[in-house]
């Protein structure tokens, strides 16, 4: 078994043996090599991590749009988690997370927004623009992301929830952002830790190139 990656083949024996036998089992279960390369990659680690095969048909991404951000993460471009439990699932890069900032907690007690909402203004104040957002738990974090003009590399926004998620999740996609999301109410932590961990190994195999005009790449720690 291969696993194929932006034209990189890993071979199973390369992997762990529970994630090649996950790999396994998903490919005797659906065929998803219609999917571009990406997609693909992205796909099949979302529903290895979720054990969930609705998400061949409910992640919505386009590959130019990851191949875009994975250009700007080989380039240097930081990862911003929105909660601590996503930034602990990313483990194939570094990823800020702000949520436990004692200026988090003063700036939502301040400004009476979350502290999902208070770590996105911080977390931009030091990244910047061009960074890859990683929205799977708080969808006031996916609103402010969108309001706050951050200028992003990628927006994954996959929060998961009765009230307001798939709506907050439409209304990403309609903002013109460059986003990977999901239709349905379903998401969480764990689907986007495994998109974000996908395009970072896709990342990690491209040739080194110069970090993006204007892009911030230090300081980042899990």
């Amino acid at each position: 078994m291969l696993v194929r990656c932006q034209g990189v083949n890993v071979a199973a024996a390369d992997l762990p043996p529970v994630e090649a036998e996950s790999y396994r089992i998903l490919r005797s279960r659906i065929d998803l090599s219609h999917l571009p390369p990406l997609a693909r990659a992205v796909t099949e680690r979302v529903i290895c991590a979720t054990a969930d095969f609705d998400y061949a048909a409910d992640l919505i991404c386009h590959e130019d749009t990851l191949a875009a951000a994975v250009a700007a993460l080989a380039a240097g471009a930081p990862v911003v988690a929105d909660s601590a439990m996503v930034a602990a699932g990313i483990t194939a890069g570094p990823a800020l997370c702000k949520t436990g900032d004692s200026l988090t907690e003063r700036l939502a007690r301040v400004t009476g927004i979350t502290r999902a909402a208070a770590a996105v203004r911080l977390a931009f104040a030091d990244t910047g623009p061009g960074a890859v957002w990683v929205i799977g738990c708080d969808c006031t974090a996916l609103e402010e992301v969108i309001a706050r003009g951050v200028e992003p590399a990628l927006v994954i926004g996959v929060p998961a929830g009765l009230a307001d998620a798939a709506e907050a999740k439409h209304v990403l996609r309609s903002s013109g952002l460059p986003s990977l999301t999901n239709g349905s109410e379903k998401g969480g932590a764990a689907v986007a830790a495994a998109a974000v961990n996908a395009l970072l190994e896709a990342a990690a195999s491209q040739p080194a190139a110069d970090p993006a005009p204007g892009t911030r790449t230090s300081g980042l720690t899990t």
